[in-house]
């Protein structure tokens, strides 16, 4: 079995509600080894009395404390430049885990010999209740296609940092994680998909996933900012991301049974 150390990177900000859940998912792991690095983005809640609890009873838990609101971008890479681990992962404040996530994954990754992979999820509401819906993706995911679309759920991702390093996060407060993702289908080409529901994401009522008119905004930042695109180039890359977003994504949302 691997027993490479696994570094979990959780920004949390004003996270009170939900932290418990996400730390209580990471301490189910089926597989041990790992170290959660949680950086906390200048809360004024209770976020981090909660978390230090965990990280009383489990020194694998380690926390630092931002002295002024920054972005989780600023967040992430706090946590990177402690991180010890082979392997880096992802997992915000809100969301979750099943048992076997990380097991899975690291076994799907030794018997591909796969640097990255991800994996499908599912959605869950503001008080952690199924919206019986399950996100997939392609199981080869080109770069091309992620261009035009974030396939990969940030919760899900774990890249290798003996052949990446270390990637740095871009310090823009929104889409972070799709840039992370560009560069890494840059970097190997294909992505493959663990082709199974593995995480849990939660949709919050003043999330981007409910705002289309952020969503534009945004991803047009990315187009514009990160790929460094022109107006005109970048407006066509925004409708082709819309054509995608509304007509090819949706293929891969799955709606899942209720549990009777």
């Amino acid at each position: 079995m691997n027993k490479a150390l696994v570094s979990i990177v959780i920004p949390t900000y004003n996270s009170d509600k939900f932290i418990s859940d996400s730390l209580e998912s990471v301490l189910n792991q089926s597989y041990i080894y790992w170290e959660v690095i949680l950086v906390d983005d200048a809360s004024i809640d209770t976020t981090v009395a909660i978390a230090q609890k965990y990280a009383d009873v489990d020194n694998r838990i380690k926390i630092i404390q931002l002295s002024k609101n920054s972005g989780t971008g600023v967040a992430r890479n706090k946590a990177l430049a402690v991180a010890k681990g082979k392997f880096i992962s992802f997992l915000d404040a809100d969301d979750l885990w099943k048992p076997t996530k990380l097991e899975q994954q690291l076994a799907f990754m030794e018997a591909h010999k796969l640097v990255f992979t991800f994996s499908f999820y599912e959605c869950i509401d503001e008080q952690g209740k199924s919206l019986h819906k399950r996100v997939e993706a392609p199981r080869k995911l080109t770069y091309r296609q992620l261009f035009f679309c974030n396939y990969i759920g940030n919760l899900t991702a774990i890249y290798d940092t003996d052949f990446f390093g270390k990637i740095p996060i871009s310090s823009i407060r929104k889409r972070q994680d799709w840039m992370l993702w560009l560069t890494v289908l840059k970097k190997i080409k294909i992505a493959q998909a663990v082709p199974e529901s593995l995480a849990y994401y939660r949709i919050r009522n003043n999330s981007i996933s409910t705002s289309k008119l952020d969503l534009i905004k945004y991803n047009f930042a990315v187009y514009r900012q990160f790929h460094g695109f022109n107006f005109l180039r970048a407006a066509v890359c925004m409708t082709l991301f819309l054509f995608t977003q509304l007509c090819v994504k949706p293929f891969y949302s799955k709606q899942i049974k209720a549990m009777k």
